[in-house]
Order: C-alpha cells, then structure tokens, then sequence
C-alpha cells in the first residue's frame, strides 16, 4: 500500500488544505492527515479540536471515494518517526508561493538526512487558494470577517464558536 502522511497544524484546515489531500489521493492509497501538536506555536485549539474539525472537513466536503482513505490523526515529535511508525514511504506538503519553498525545502533535506527511505512530495496550492493561510483566516475570523468560502463549514463553525466563546 502506498501511503503517505501530511503533517501540519491545521489551524484551521483551509480549502487549501483539502485541495492538497484530494490531490494526494490520486497518487497515494492511504494519506494519513497528521495534526501536529506544535510546541512552537499557540494554536487556537487543541489537537485533538482541530483533527476532529479537520475530520468532519474532509468527511464533508470530498467524494466518499477519497474520504475513505484519509485517516486524521495527532501527534507530537518528527515527521518522519511518525512516518515510520505508519509504514508511509511519503510526506505530504503543500506550497503557496516561492516563500515557502525555501523553508519547505530545508525540511525536506533534514527529512531525508534523518529517514533516506521516506521521501517528500510538494504538491503546489490551486491558483484559487494560494492566497490562504490559516493565520489569515483566523485573523479575518477574529474580526468577523466572512470565511465562508476560505475554509470548509466544520472549520467555519469551529471559528465562529471560538469568538462566541
């Protein structure tokens, strides 16, 4: 079975987000979506929130076809141990712009120096979300901005239940 992980905080899932796993299900068999509980960062939900958010996304909004073989899970630590613990041969990551390239890339050369037999696949972000970011989004959220059409409605939910609350 050719599976692949892709890691991220999630926070929220964008449509961005769900283009790149749909995509990287026509390659792969299984794609298991990592939420990374991510020291470096202050999340505004827990793991466990946003794989749950992240969940119900991908559930909602892609074909069942696809769905089915995406698993959502959390973890902590290195990529690529979690990659080795899933028997996936790939990590997963997506690119907006050439920005992101290069720090994408720097991890992709650690990745590989700590794990030679995995390997990374970029796929880049469909033209009509390569403005996203989830600290965007969150931004926007926080002032009641609509977006409605940036992130799929289970994370549109959880941003609106997060300034209610």
């Amino acid at each position: 079975m050719r599976l692949a992980v892709y890691p991220g905080s999630f926070d929220p899932i964008t449509r961005g987000h769900l283009d790149v796993v749909e995509r990287a299900c026509t390659l792969f068999d299984g794609l298991v979506v990592a939420v990374l509980t991510n020291t470096r960062k202050a999340p505004s939900r827990t793991a466990e929130e946003r794989a749950r958010v992240v969940a119900e996304s991908v559930a909602a909004e892609l074909p069942a076809d696809i769905a089915a073989r995406v698993e959502v899970t959390t973890f902590e630590g290195l990529t690529v141990e979690l990659a080795r613990q899933r028997s996936a041969g790939w990590i997963v990551r997506g690119l907006r712009a050439l920005s992101d390239f290069e720090n994408e890339l720097a991890i992709a050369h650690l990745n590989r120096k700590l794990a030679p037999e995995i390997d990374t696949v970029f796929f880049m972000t469909g033209i009509e979300h390569a403005y996203l970011s989830s600290g965007l989004v969150r931004e926007i959220a926080a002032f009641d901005g609509d977006v409605s059409a940036m992130v799929p409605d289970a994370a549109a939910r959880s941003l609106r239940d997060r300034q209610e609350g």
